[in-house]
């Protein structure tokens, strides 16, 4: 699939797997329900980066900002086309109830390159790798591109979806049940810990293995597999949403890369013909000067002129830098139309509404607390309360 490559931008220097022409790997046939695997891509997180970095990086912090929702739904949508996974949805917020985590960051995006990191965990605590990739564009990478299908840098996605199907059909069948079994019994030790406390046990390594299983009918897990749907419900809502900002920017995002692209090619030209005009400027002033200090006659008037030639050689050298940064200030203004703030989201149970406002890690947070008092309400079972001594669990300091 490729090769290592040491990779420097700005003073950040990191090593990535070179992609290159990669198809997608596909289920060749239709897996057993209690065979697939639930997969959650974390909204993708980035350094904050200053005006002066993300000048130096051809790209902006408003372009960066909306990145991190772009690329892990489009991911999204490449998984899917796989056909190994369950459910395949994008995250606010990480959450250790799910079966597949995948946690992303931008390395580098400008349209001339896109280097990601990417870590893949199973609920069990079980790292499936950690990789950085990294393709280069050329100018076909921008032809023949489809919103939710194939992507400027399509390869790349597919070589991070092939490394996440490897690695799944080298699991055997008990080894997936498991993870199943083990993310239910985490979002219930979430909901109810007192309840579901010493079902679950973590080795030295942080691998989590099952102790035992609640009974088939166990009322309480019934209830609490209720609840996780209500939650997964939500997070679809909200897929629904970033469905919605992915497709509103596509083609914007589209346009602003390849614009990007000939930007960048353009200002290394500009750069190199700058360079080039004026060590040519100074060849000639410096050729005037030495012909000076000579005996020679008569060479006043050539003297005056090659010093004018080789001025005005400068002059122009740096006035095609000067139009590099012009370049530099369009690309940015086009970055600036992006935004990624969420509106609210009205979400439904039993006939009473909940608004949930904020960020979209605020309004999951609010969501799962809203659930937890469902909950409550629906079992009379206070999660923060020991079933045994009837003591909090919890304390306000320990919150």
């Amino acid at each position: 699939m490729g090769f290592i490559l040491v990779l420097s931008t700005g003073c950040a220097t990191y090593y990535a797997q070179k992609v290159g022409p990669t198809p997608i790997i596909k289920a060749q046939k239709e897996i057993l329900e209690d065979q697939l695997l639930d997969v959650g891509i974390q909204v993708f997180e980035s350094d904050k980066i200053t005006e002066e970095q993300a000048k130096e990086e051809h790209t902006s912090p408003e372009v960066r900002k909306a990145e991190n929702h772009f690329i892990p739904y489009h991911l999204k949508n490449t998984l899917q086309q796989s056909s190994y996974w369950g459910a395949v949805r994008v995250l606010p917020t990480e959450t250790e109830s799910i079966d597949v985590l995948v946690k992303g960051k931008i390395l580098e995006s400008n349209g001339e390159n896109l280097a990601l990191q990417i870590d893949v965990v199973d609920a069990a605590g079980k790292s499936w790798f950690s990789k950085k990739y990294k393709a280069q564009a050329t100018s076909e990478f921008y032809s023949g591109n489809q919103m939710g299908e194939k992507d400027a840098y399509q390869d790349l996605y597919n070589a991070i979806c092939n490394d996440m199907a490897e690695y799944l059909i080298r699991l055997s069948p008990e080894k997936i049940k498991k993870i199943r079994a083990i993310s239910k019994l985490k979002f219930a030790e979430d909901f109810a810990p007192s309840a579901y406390s010493g079902y679950l046990a973590k080795d030295k390594k942080n691998i989590i293995t099952i102790n035992r299983l609640p009974a088939d009918e166990d009322p309480i897990m019934i209830r609490l597999l209720k609840i996780r749907e209500r939650e997964n419900m939500y997070i679809d809502t909200l897929n629904g949403y970033y469905e919605e900002y992915y497709s509103e920017m596509w083609s914007s995002y589209e346009n602003w890369r390849k614009l990007n692209y000939d930007e960048i090619k353009a200002i290394k030209k500009i750069k190199r013909d700058a360079t080039m005009r004026k060590l040519a400027g100074a060849l000639l002033v410096a050729g005037a000067v030495a012909l000076g200090a000579g005996d020679v006659n008569n060479v006043g008037a050539l003297q005056v002129g090659m010093i004018l030639v080789g001025g005005q050689v400068i002059v122009q050298g740096f006035n095609i830098t000067k139009e590099a940064e012009i370049h530099s200030a369009a690309i940015k203004e086009l970055s600036e139309s992006f935004g990624s703030e969420m509106r609210p989201v009205v979400m439904e149970f039993e006939g009473q509404q909940y608004e949930l406002t904020g960020s979209a890690e605020e309004q999951f947070k609010r969501w799962r607390e809203l659930l937890e008092q469902i909950y409550i309400l629906e079992t009379g079972f206070d999660p923060d309360v020991s079933s045994e001594t009837g003591e909090k669990t919890k304390t306000e300091d320990s919150e």
